[in-house]
């Protein structure tokens, strides 16, 4: 997979509303990522590398374009 630049503003919201109920520290237990690089993540201020993306995807059950769309321009 291909580590594209994308919106991470979007790209966080997503992850928020799929973490929904769960905590960060839970989330970040249970996929080995660090509970910094997962705010981060959330909020948008850093892109994962596309492993990370792929770990993310796994652990929501979703495809990693769900989450991860790239950068449009119109």
């Amino acid at each position: 997979m291909r580590n594209s630049k994308v919106n991470m503003v979007e790209a966080g919201k997503r992850l928020r509303e799929l973490r929904g109920i769960k905590t960060r520290t839970g989330v970040s237990r249970e996929t080995g990522i660090p509970l910094s690089s997962l705010e981060a993540y959330e909020w948008g201020t850093r892109e994962p590398s596309a492993h990370v993306k792929q770990k993310l995807a796994d652990y929501y059950g979703v495809p990693v374009s769900e989450i991860f769309l790239p950068l449009t321009t119109t």
